[in-house]
């Protein structure tokens, strides 16, 4: 199934409906596959139906670095079912025979891609509805080969910029993204400790002279309280480890884990309205 697209990415769309709105956006990602590969379709819709406003959807890797354990180990539940980046792309067309609108941001890293082929990859991705693509471990300077491919096919390619980010840095990860940029609160890996909003507001606003794309927090965000407070400098709030615990403590019990990630998501959604 290829997807039509309009003039204008998913992504762009949405944060421009969100600013016109005075809200921010909430991402939440959980690991494709995990804890079984016919329930992630239905985990994006139910993120949908509580408030989500994209969905980050994390590739299946045996070595994900950038992640502490919750996400090494949803990583592990679904590469013991065999889940592979081509399944996923699949599980992204089912994901668009009920919504065209949500976009879909892929997070993962390089192995899985160059394993594919770049080429098959973006063009796959472009025709199932996929909208962005964020390869942790692809620094700017090696997008030669793939972020042409990214353009052609109009996805956004997405990049972390971290605290320990030096000015020059961050200019030149600016100039190659498009979409939004993801902007990791702690030093460390996923599922660390609660950003301090006055920390992340002062690296926030030298990147607001550099880009005029959308800043989103992620790392640390676990509840509404702490949504709420990261919101108030940024312009989207992403959650990770603690809906992909969830999903680990309800690994034998679908229906429970979607009835918990609803609940603890549109805990945050209504933090970050009120």
């Amino acid at each position: 199934m290829t997807v039509a697209r309009e003039h204008g990415s998913r992504i762009e769309k949405c944060f421009a409906s969100l600013s016109a709105q005075g809200r921010k956006a909430l991402i939440p990602y959980i690991t494709a596959g995990d804890p079984l590969p016919d329930i992630t379709v239905d985990y994006m819709h139910a993120l949908v139906e509580a408030g989500a406003d994209i969905i980050e959807l994390g590739v299946p890797f045996s070595d994900p670095m950038a992640d502490g354990p919750v996400i090494q180990k949803a990583c592990e539940r679904a590469l013991k079912h065999g889940v592979r980046l081509t399944d996923l792309l699949d599980m992204v067309a089912d994901f668009r025979r009920k919504d065209t609108q949500t976009p879909v941001v892929l997070m993962g890293y390089l192995n899985p891609i160059e394993r594919l082929g770049f080429e098959e990859f973006a063009r796959r991705a472009g025709e199932v509805g996929v909208d962005g693509v964020l390869v942790v471990d692809m620094p700017p300077e090696e997008t030669d080969e793939l972020g042409p491919l990214l353009s052609q096919y109009r996805l956004d390619p997405i990049f972390l910029v971290a605290p320990t980010t030096s000015p020059e840095r961050a200019a030149t990860i600016c100039a190659h993204a498009s979409g939004y940029l993801y902007y990791v609160s702690l030093k460390g890996v996923t599922g660390a400790a609660s950003p301090n909003a006055d920390d992340v507001a002062e690296h926030l606003a030298p990147l607001r002279h550099l880009t005029n794309l959308p800043l989103c927090v992620g790392f640390g965000i676990r509840d509404g309280a702490s949504a709420a407070e990261v919101a108030r400098v940024a312009d989207g709030v992403i959650v990770g480890s603690a809906l992909v615990s969830r999903i680990a403590e309800n690994e034998h019990t679908p229906r429970q884990a979607i009835a918990e990630l609803k609940a603890l998501l549109s805990e945050m959604r209504q933090a970050l309205d009120a």
